[in-house]
């Protein structure tokens, strides 16, 4: 039987209200084989004293100021000796305890494993799916349109993850997706929901930066002139959606 061990990866600072939930989200998992690291920014609003109550559950905590989330994220990535790693960030949540024994039964030894993401509002209602759908077929080309698959629901082998890019304060888990697809020979699509999204965070805070940040790798990859005029396409797909969605709310 299929068995890896898998990382999870959860960054957290000064989030008490959320955390709990998302810890439980994965020492609930029905898959035993699970490493999981916490990473806190050295939280001051009792975060510390929520983990501290699963503390038998957690194979790793560490508890200290970082440079940002991805440096954080970094710092989880270099402590973790699974052969996959997930991030499941304080809000984030696996979509059910049989989740993970669900994807790695749905193919053995593939590079990358996805699947769909259902959002959720503040008070833990579901918003339904993201506007952007999983891909049929994922390749590092799948990104040219925006982020088709949410970090929560891709489970990258470890040796094909390298550091976050820390030039990128906002959409380096693009970047970070994209080197690991162009590197991956064996990409499975699980074909189920697999985690659930808090909506908000930084990069809809500062939406202008991310957009900056998020073009910027586009271009790197995908090429300027292709990148311009995906972006259009980007734009009329969002008005369109809005349209839509304003149409059946009316």
């Amino acid at each position: 039987m299929f068995e890896p061990k898998l990382s999870v990866i959860t960054i957290v600072y000064n989030n008490v209200r959320d955390i709990e939930r998302t810890m439980l989200s994965v020492i609930s998992q029905t898959y035993t084989n699970i490493e999981y690291i916490i990473v806190d920014g050295l939280s001051t609003d009792g975060t510390l004293d929520m983990i501290s109550k699963y503390h038998d559950r957690i194979s790793k905590l560490i508890s200290e100021k970082d440079k940002g989330i991805y440096d954080a994220m970094n710092k989880g990535l270099a402590m973790a000796t699974g052969d996959y790693v997930i991030f499941m960030n304080s809000g984030d949540e696996f979509y059910d305890p049989d989740t993970v024994t669900a994807v790695f039964a749905s193919a053995e030894d593939a590079d990358i494993y996805y699947g769909e993401t259902e959002m959720m509002d503040d008070s833990g209602q579901s918003l339904g799916q993201r506007r952007h759908q999983a891909p049929a077929v994922f390749t590092w080309r799948s990104f040219k349109y925006g982020m088709s698959i949410s970090h929560q629901a891709i489970y990258i082998r470890r040796s094909l993850a390298d550091p976050y890019d820390n030039r990128y304060k906002l959409s380096a888990d693009i970047d970070w997706i994209i080197r690991a697809a162009k590197k991956a020979k064996k990409i499975v699509n699980v074909n189920r929901y697999v985690a659930k999204y808090l909506v908000g965070g930084m990069s809809k805070k500062k939406h202008r930066q991310s957009l900056k940040e998020r073009f910027d790798i586009m271009k790197r990859y995908y090429g300027l002139i292709p990148t311009v005029f995906n972006h259009f396409v980007i734009a009329f797909n969002l008005g369109w959606y809005w349209l839509k969605n304003k149409r059946t709310n009316d």
